[in-house]
């Protein structure tokens, strides 16, 4: 697309974000949710031991794999999952089960033996932490038996394209979308667990928009803590080299830019050129990731890639 035309898209979509901005707040909806599958009937088990849980570990491990709409009952601890040759995602959550136990204490010893009683014993419950299966990357194919599959992804070629051409580190799994400056990688959730799977697309091309921060490539700074004003104005700006990337693209996701950009209209309140200044950063963070379609990659349109 000449350089011409994407500037007109990029004041276009910064008009009607400002725009709707002035129209009031309208609170931002996450667009990804649990994977739209049913979770297996079965008991959970340990993954490494083979072994069933019991007692009111069944509760909760049930309880957390419906939750979260897991695909699998099998459930590991981080080491057994390493043991194994996978390893749990980052950023991933574990649910907390018991262990219960007795034991018998110094004290009890000595007095039982004094009076040539049986000492007795106290029960106690040891906490630790495991995760299902489907937290976890690169572990054996036999751990998945009986998993639901998810859907199949609703791809766009021309889109796949231009992430696979950026060379990102860019990793698909857990259900948080987020960008690590400090080890450069890029995680979304699985296309199949957004509710519109062209949302996805939206949610890659703001953490790529992120990435393109980095000091080896735009060089922004990440040092705001969250909700702080250079937070806030770092969101804005991977938000709208969002927008400018999927109006290039002609993608339409379902969910507004401005619904989530609105989470920060005191921000703009208070710094009537906040808005420019955020334009401004994400054209050039758009024209860097756009820049990858002439590096060799040609981006088509789905006519062009279904002939």
């Amino acid at each position: 697309m000449p350089q011409k035309d994407r500037t007109t898209i990029y004041e276009s979509v910064t008009h009607r974000i400002v725009g709707e901005l002035e129209q009031g707040r309208v609170p931002w909806v996450q667009p990804w949710g649990a994977p739209a599958i049913d979770t297996p009937l079965g008991l959970p088990l340990n993954g490494s031991t083979g072994r069933t849980y019991s007692g009111i570990n069944i509760l909760i491990l049930w309880g957390a794999a419906i939750d979260h709409e897991r695909r699998t009952q099998t459930w590991l601890t981080f080491r057994q999952a390493l043991a194994l040759g996978g390893c749990v995602r980052k950023g991933e959550k574990g649910t907390t089960v018991v262990y219960a136990d007795r034991f018998v204490p110094e004290k009890e010893k000595a007095r039982a033996k004094e009076a040539k009683e049986d000492p007795q014993a106290i029960p106690f419950l040891k906490r630790y932490t495991v995760f299902n299966a489907d937290q976890c990357d690169g572990l054996p194919d036999d751990l998945f038996v009986g998993a639901a599959p998810l859907r199949d992804c609703e791809a766009i070629p021309r889109a796949e394209a231009l992430i696979a051409a950026t060379g990102a580190d860019f990793r698909i799994g857990g259900d948080r979308a987020f960008y690590v400056p400090s080890e450069d990688f890029v995680q979304v959730p699985p296309q199949p667990a957004f509710r519109a799977q062209i949302n996805y697309y939206r949610t890659c091309f703001h953490e790529l928009g992120h990435w393109t921060g980095h000091g080896t490539r735009l060089a922004r700074s990440f040092k705001g803590r969250f909700e702080s004003k250079p937070y806030a104005r770092e969101e804005l700006v991977a938000e709208m080299a969002s927008a400018f990337v999927c109006a290039t693209l002609r993608i339409v996701p379902t969910v507004r830019h401005a619904d989530y950009l609105a989470t920060w209209l005191d921000l703009l309140r208070e710094d009537d050129r906040a808005i420019f200044h955020a334009a401004s950063l994400a054209s050039k963070a758009a024209d860097f990731l756009l820049a990858f379609q002439s590096d060799g990659v040609t981006v088509l349109t789905d006519d062009e890639a279904a002939a």
